[in-house]
C-alpha cells in the first residue's frame, strides 16, 4: 500500500512540474507554482526558511522521500528504470544488486557543489543540481515539440472556425544549450537504465546532503532476521543498491524509501517502521503489497504518449516548414543580428549581475514563462545556461512580471507593475550610421512612437534647420531598458538603436 501511495504522489509531482515548464498560457503557475518553490536548492538560495526547515524535518522523520516523490529528476530516473524493466519481464531477471557506497565520490561532488554556490559559479552549480537539470531537459527538448503540437491543433481548429487553441511562437534553443540538455539526459538516462538511482547516490549533491540527514530518520526500512531467508529478492529489486541482505543491513544514506523491497519480500521480513521500536516483529510497519511483483502495476502508456508527441511534432514541422517572415507576403525580411553589449541585460528584479549569477540555478522556468520571448538561455561561458535578455523576438513589456513570479530561487525578486516601470535595467544607445532616416532619407520614428516611458524624442538632424529629417534622441534618465526601440527598429541586420545593460540596476 505504501508503495502505491508513493507512486501516485511521484507521478503527480512529475507530471505537474513538467506541465509547469510546458505551460504556454501562464495559468498553471497560479496554482502549481509552489511545486518548484519547495525544491531544496531554490529554497536555500531564496532563503525560504519555512521550506528548508520543512524538508529537513520531513527527511528526519521519513527518510529521503524528497528524492523519490518531490524531485522531478528522481521521478524521471524511476520512469527510465521502469521502461528498462519492461524488456526483462519475460526473462524474469533482476538487474540490481547491493553495492558499497562510493563515499569519496559523493563527498567530492558535494564539496564542488558547495564551493560553486559560495563562489558564485552558477554554471557549475546548475550542472550538478537535479531540479535545474530536469528543467533544462524539458525546456530545451520538450517545449519546442509541445509548441509545434499546439500550433498543429490551432491550425486544425481554425479550419473548423474554432478558437480553442491559438498559435504561439516556438522558441528554438541555441546549439550549446540544446547539446548540454541532450548530454545530461543521455548521461542520467544511461546511469538509470541499468543502475537505478546510482546518479542520486554518487553524483547528486542534494541526494548526498539529504542522505546524511536520513541516517538519523525516525522511520526506516527494517529487516526481521528471524523471518529473512536470504533469498536476496530485496537486494535485487532495490534501485538504490543499498540493501545488504546477507548481513541484514540497509544503508539509510542511500535509501530513497521507494518501498520496492517491501513488495518483493515473500516472507514479510521487511517493514517500514520506527527505529525507536524495540520489537521488530510488532513494529508499526506496512503490509507487503498484494502484488509481489511491482513490475505488473498499472502505469501510463508511455509508448502511446511518445507516438502522439511525435506525430504532433512532425505535423507542426510540416506546417511551419514554409512559414517565413515576409513583408506583405512579398519580400523576405532579413533577420537581425544581436548587438555586442558591454554588459548583459537581466530582467527587472534581478537587482544586479552578481546577485543574479549567485542565485540563478539555470532551471529556465522563467524562459518558459516569458510570453514575449525575451528571455533565452545564455551561450556565453561566464553565464552559460542562465537566462539572458534578447530583443530579437520581443521586448520586455511594462505590464508583465511573469519571470519574477515564477522564479523559485530569488534570482529574480518578485516585483509589482509599479516597481517594474521604475527599474532601469539598461539604457538605449543610438547608432547614427544604422539609422534609416539618415541612410535612406526616409521618415521613421518607430523607436519614439513605441517607447513606453517617452524616453526617446525625434529631433531635427540639422540643428540649424528645423525642417531637416528627424532623428532619435535618447533621454537616458527616463529610459528603463525595456528594448521596445531595439526590437521594433526596422533597420537590418543591425538595429539603429540598442540597449546596453547595467551591472547594477537603478531606480528612476
Amino acid at each position: 500500500m505504501l508503495r502505491k501511495i508513493r507512486l501516485t504522489l511521484a507521478v503527480l509531482f512529475g507530471v505537474l512540474i513538467t506541465l509547469l515548464f510546458l505551460d504556454i498560457t501562464g495559468t498553471l503557475h497560479l496554482y502549481l507554482g509552489w511545486m518548484v518553490k519547495i525544491q531544496l536548492l531554490p529554497a536555500i538560495l531564496a532563503v525560504n526558511l519555512v521550506v528548508v526547515i520543512g524538508l529537513v524535518v520531513l527527511t528526519l522523520l521519513l527518510g529521503r522521500v524528497y528524492c523519490s516523490v518531490i524531485c522531478p529528476l528522481g521521478v524521471m530516473q524511476d520512469f527510465i528504470a521502469w521502461i528498462s524493466r519492461l524488456g526483462k519481464r519475460k526473462s524474469k531477471k533482476f538487474k540490481y544488486k547491493f553495492r558499497k557506497e562510493m563515499r569519496i565520490t559523493r563527498f567530492v561532488f558535494l564539496v564542488l557543489f558547495i564551493v560553486a554556490i559560495l563562489a558564485g559559479f552558477g554554471s557549475l552549480m546548475s550542472l550538478l543540481e537535479p531540479y535545474s537539470n530536469y528543467g533544462r531537459i524539458v525546456t530545451n527538448l520538450l517545449t519546442p515539440v509541445y509548441g509545434w503540437g499546439n500550433n498543429l491543433l490551432a491550425t486544425i481548429a481554425e479550419r473548423f472556425d474554432s478558437y480553442a487553441f491559438y498559435s504561439v511562437k516556438v522558441w528554438i534553443p541555441s546549439i550549446s544549450t540544446f547539446l548540454i540538455a541532450i548530454f545530461m539526459l543521455l548521461i542520467i538516462g544511461y546511469m538509470s537504465w541499468d543502475n537505478g538511482r546510482i546518479y542520486c547516490n554518487s553524483v547528486c549533491p542534494v541526494g548526498t546532503l539529504l542522505g546524511y540527514l536520513s541516517k538519523l530518520s525516525l522511520m526506516r526500512i527494517r529487516i526481521d532476521e528471524s523471518k529473512c531467508t536470504r533469498c536476496k529478492l530485496c537486494s535485487r529489486s532495490c534501485k538504490a543498491s543499498c540493501i545488504d541482505s546477507e548481513n541484514h543491513k540497509v544503508d539509510y544514506s542511500r535509501c530513497v524509501v521507494c518501498f520496492n523491497c517491501i513488495g518483493k519480500c515473500r516472507e514479510g521480513a521487511i517493514s517500514y517502521a520506527s527505529c525507536l521500536h524495540k520489537d521488530k516483529d510488532k513494529a508499526v510497519a506496512s503490509e507487503p503489497d498484494s502484488d509481489p511483483a511491482p513490475d505488473n502495476d498499472p502505469a501510463p502508456d508511455s509508448r502511446r504518449a511518445f507516438l502522439i508527441a511525435g506525430v504532433l511534432a512532425a505535423g507542426g514541422a510540416v506546417l511551419h516548414a514554409q512559414d517565413k517572415r515576409r513583408d506583405g507576403g512579398l519580400a523576405v525580411i532579413e533577420d537581425k543580428i544581436a548587438p555586442k553589449r558591454n554588459a548583459p541585460i537581466h530582467p527587472p528584479g534581478a537587482e544586479s549581475m552578481a546577485h543574479f549569477a549567485a542565485h540563478c540555478t539555470s532551471c529556465q522556468l522563467c524562459v518558459t514563462a516569458c510570453r514575449n520571448h525575451v528571455l533565452i538561455p545564455s551561450s556565453e561561458m561566464e553565464t552559460l545556461m542562465q537566462p539572458a535578455m534578447s530583443y530579437a523576438y520581443g521586448y520586455c513589456r511594462p505590464e508583465c512580471t511573469a519571470c519574477s513570479e515564477v522564479c523559485p530561487s530569488g534570482a529574480i525578486r518578485k516585483i509589482s507593475l509599479a516597481e517594474k516601470s521604475s527599474i532601469q535595467i539598461g539604457h538605449a544607445v543610438w547608432i547614427r550610421k544604422n539609422c534609416l532616416p539618415l541612410s535612406d532619407q526616409v521618415e521613421c520614428g518607430n523607436c519614439a512612437r513605441h517607447c513606453p516611458t517617452a524616453a526617446i524624442e525625434m529631433i531635427p538632424s540639422d540643428a540649424a534647420n528645423p525642417r531637416s529629417i528627424k532623428i532619435p534622441a535618447v533621454n537616458t534618465e527616463r529610459c528603463i531598458g525595456c528594448g521596445a526601440c531595439e526590437n521594433l527598429c526596422p533597420a537590418r541586420p543591425f538595429s539603429a538603436i540598442y540597449v546596453e545593460g547595467h551591472e547594477v540596476h537603478r531606480l528612476i
